[in-house]
């Protein structure tokens, strides 16, 4: 349903948009580019009596049917005295260097172009085009009127006109790029060239460009103030009963998904209180986990014996590497992880500075393990016992349980100390 009258093929080159009724009590823009749209008009217009009048216009119904064409905007205005006066509007068209970076931009990322076929404009695009030296949205001087009551400034019917076409700008942000000199259709269809071209070039050909931070910082006048950040939130939602209804498809357990769906809201509530607290703007983005390490994290909170070894299945273990793999995480998270499931070889200078630290962890007269090397592994000779050095530096003690290593405490900088706890514990 097109609720803006427009009467014209949209394909072309021009739109005519019918008479808006009147708009009493409302705003003109309901839109952050709508509302740019107005500042560029009221930041420009000299007499701020002949504004206000130009609302009254707009408000009451008295502008007519709105042409929309490349470089200009035109509509017929009543007075109060029933006169009629036909008014324009001019704003400079993009040059065809101009749209072509702008189309580049575009088809450069899938966002921007869903976005617009959603009728939408979101700021990180006009925020991209400004970086580009283009700017999508008029400023000050920009919207130049021509009115045949021969005002030489805005007056009331040239504003009458601008606050009407705010509201066909909130419905449809592609009038701001036609009157910029591209219509809907030759716009897209520019688009889906561009697309198609990168599509087919081979991967080392698509260049990767950015913008420097001087132009990114320079465009931040043109966006609209961020909202403000969400309140925390004391405690995750309550968890949905999913049972008692319609039967699963097979392969889907009700247990397992509402277990997934509460490790789902305390980890959302987890982000956002790191998102909201003073020291996230200085702290990297955590790792991203594995499916194998997210499958270890889900099994460290105990979801039972069902759930586990479902758990244990899709992460390509039994139970009881299930079971390490869970006591290395909550010794030592991912790093854990890794010390008990990768062996690697140290190259020469980490392994020289792991026999220093290995040579001085014991005093003088002190009785010193027979050790036995393997890769990053040093194995107590006839005993239990064993260290592990991780890629960070640190040693871990392994304990022999059942025929296998298992991790038996967290690390520590301290090879000496860390086999004297296991022979303590032993």
């Amino acid at each position: 349903m097109n609720t803006t009258g427009d009467t014209e093929d949209i394909n072309e080159t021009e739109r005519t948009f019918a008479a808006l009724p009147a708009a009493r009590g409302r705003a003109f823009a309901q839109s952050w580019w709508g509302q740019a749209w107005l500042k560029a008009l009221e930041d420009t217009a000299l007499d701020g009596e002949q504004l206000k009048l130009g609302r009254r216009h707009a408000r009451a119904g008295a502008v007519g049917a709105v042409s929309v064409r490349p470089g200009r905007i035109t509509a017929v205005v009543a007075d109060r005295d029933h006169t009629w006066h036909r008014s324009d509007v001019l704003w400079q068209q993009l040059s065809p260097a101009d749209w072509d970076r702008f189309l580049d931009l575009v088809a450069d990322r899938s966002g921007h172009i869903a976005a617009l076929l959603d009728r939408d404009m979101p700021p990180v695009l006009v925020e991209d085009a400004a970086a580009a030296g283009i700017e999508l949205l008029p400023g000050i001087g920009d919207l130049e009127p021509e009115c045949s009551c021969e005002a030489w400034d805005h007056c009331a019917h040239s504003a009458a006109l601008c606050y009407q076409v705010a509201r066909l700008l909130d419905q449809d942000p592609l009038v701001l790029l036609l009157l910029r000199g591209r219509g809907e259709r030759e716009l897209l269809d520019e688009l889906q060239a561009r697309s198609a071209s990168r599509a087919e070039a081979p991967a080392a050909e698509r260049a990767v460009t950015g913008v420097s931070a001087a132009e990114a910082y320079a465009a931040r006048d043109i966006l609209p103030p961020l909202p403000a950040p969400p309140p925390p939130v004391g405690t995750p939602g309550a968890v949905p009963v999913l049972g008692g209804g319609t039967p699963p498809a097979p392969g889907v357990e009700a247990a397992a998904l509402e277990f997934l769906t509460a490790d789902a809201a305390a980890r959302a509530r987890r982000l956002l209180a790191d998102a909201l607290s003073p020291w996230h703007p200085d702290s990297p983005p955590p790792p991203s986990l594995t499916p194998g390490q997210d499958a270890v994290r889900l099994a460290a909170a105990r979801p039972g014996e069902a759930i586990s070894a479902r758990l244990a299945a899709g992460s390509g273990r039994d139970a009881r590497g299930l079971a390490l793999a869970v006591r290395a995480w909550e010794l030592g998270g991912t790093a854990g992880l890794a010390v008990l499931e990768e062996e690697w070889i140290p190259d020469p200078a980490a392994l020289a500075r792991a026999d220093d630290r290995l040579a001085a962890a014991w005093e003088d007269g002190e009785i010193r393990p027979r050790l036995r090397s393997a890769g990053n592994r040093w194995t107590v000779v006839g005993g239990d016992a064993q260290l592990r050095y991780g890629r960070d530096g640190r040693w871990w003690p392994y304990r022999r349980e059942g025929g296998q290593w298992a991790p038996a405490g967290p690390a520590t900088d301290d090879p000496a100390a860390a086999l004297a706890g296991l022979s303590a514990e032993g």
